[in-house]
């Protein structure tokens, strides 16, 4: 039997979250454990229910889907972010991506298509619409890392390890490391010492 992929939606339109439910309720390895209204609720029921996956919304009330998405990692770097957006929210996804979002689909993309995204990042994978893809490419702005992943990376900068790092800022090392992987992701680096270097080559880390 197939693991169940839970998963959690956040969007303020009742409707969208009635057709998301349903496409849920549908797939056999998926089920539905709760609905956020706003992005503050999201985080909330994260951290509550802890999904393997959280469709998001960008625009909505309390906190937009780019905050609450840098507010989940913050605490649970390994959480999994799908986004939902339409076009003209270009810096609000970059945001979220920025902080770690796991992928990104227009909101129109076929029932398959969002389906097979939904299993791609249950197994780790990034999925990027073409569209999200191409606006993304056309900007040029640097990395934003979050000031929990600078903290760390400026740790990491000094030479310390990950258990280190984990007594001086009072988390897991496992959560370290979790920060550890969502930095090299943003910055295309495959080690600590390339990270570094990007960082600084970049000017986010002295």
């Amino acid at each position: 039997m197939n693991r169940q992929i839970k998963i959690l939606l956040a969007d303020d339109h009742q409707v969208v979250r009635m057709g998301l439910a349903a496409i849920i309720a549908a797939e056999s390895d998926m089920s539905l454990v709760g609905e956020a209204n706003d992005g503050a609720e999201a985080v909330a029921l994260t951290r509550k229910l802890a999904p393997d996956i959280v469709l998001m919304d960008l625009m909505m009330p309390q906190k937009d889907g780019a905050t609450a998405t840098a507010d989940i990692l913050e605490t649970n770097p390994d959480a999994k972010i799908l986004i939902l957006t339409t076009f003209g929210e270009s810096d609000e996804m970059k945001q979220a991506m920025d902080a770690g979002a796991t992928g990104a689909l227009i909101k129109d993309t076929p029932r398959e298509e969002l389906v097979a995204a939904i299993r791609k990042v249950a197994d780790g994978q990034k999925v990027v619409s073409p569209e999200i893809a191409h606006v993304l490419a056309t900007r040029t702005e640097r990395p934003q890392l979050s000031p929990r992943q600078l903290e760390v990376l400026g740790y990491a900068a000094k030479g310390l390890t990950s258990k280190a790092i984990s007594s001086k800022m009072g988390i897991t090392a496992d959560c370290v490391n979790g920060h550890l992987r969502a930095i090299f992701a943003h910055l295309n680096a495959t080690s600590r010492t390339e990270a570094v270097a990007t960082a600084m080559r970049l000017g986010l880390i002295a």
